[in-house]
């Protein structure tokens, strides 16, 4: 079965009710796992939200929260590190983690990167989005690493996004508007989709530009699950 992930990130405010709503909903729907971000206020200084966003960011302060309903709920949470230190933060709850396009790219390019180092010293699975094919890399046949298509666009559109080469990831991370590019991922054969989720379009999250309502992504699990049962 394709592993489906709700992409909450910062789109729950730091608000606990909120996400705690959004991961009852994600399970409901059908999702495998909801995904969070951490970074570190240096990383997001210039950014018109910060405020907004270190709220949001998984931290001392707000993960055994985060896990403890994540645990009660019955969902897996994970996380993507932004900067090193929060792999050891992370270490104690997650069972995979999840590295960012950005740090992807770097990656491919065979930089030396401590996050992927650590993350990799650990034992767990990692997740690794890119928009280049990893097939020449030389950590395409790690068994720890599992690859996303991506294009860091927000939002990209249609014209934006190549396919070709899908059959050297091992699944799709979405950054369209578009409900058909998740569906046409799982009819290639990805094996993990992410995609973001808001609880609001009329409202402004901070992701809001690159997310599924909770109807939207309801209806991008049941096509899913309903793209599995057909024989290819």
């Amino acid at each position: 079965m394709v592993f489906l992930i709700a992409e909450i990130g910062v789109n729950w405010d730091g608000d606990r009710e909120l996400v705690e709503q959004m991961m009852i909903k994600s399970k409901k729907i059908g999702c495998d796992a909801v995904k969070f971000q951490a970074f570190s206020e240096d990383l997001v200084k210039a950014h018109p939200e910060k405020d907004r966003l270190m709220k949001s960011t998984i931290s001392t302060s707000n993960i055994e929260m985060i896990d403890k309903l994540a645990n009660s709920i019955g969902i897996e949470w994970f996380c993507t590190p932004m900067y090193p230190e929060a792999v050891d933060l992370l270490n104690p709850f997650v069972d995979r983690f999840k590295i960012r396009e950005f740090d992807g790219r770097l990656i491919l390019q065979d930089q030396n990167s401590e996050i992927l180092q650590k993350i990799l010293k650990t034992g767990k699975k990692v997740i690794i989005s890119s928009q280049s094919s990893p097939k020449n890399s030389k950590l395409f046949d790690n068994s720890q690493i599992k690859w996303l298509y991506c294009v860091p666009k927000y939002p990209c559109d249609l014209k934006d996004l190549d396919f070709t080469d899908m059959k050297y990831f091992d699944g799709f991370s979405n950054h369209s508007n578009e409900i058909i590019v998740p569906l046409v991922a799982a009819t290639l054969g990805a094996e993990i989709i992410e995609v973001h989720v808001t609880p609001d379009k009329s409202k402004n999250y901070v992701d809001n530009n690159v997310s599924f309502d909770l109807n939207e992504l309801n209806e991008i699990v049941r096509n899913i699950r309903l793209i599995e049962k057909i024989k290819r």
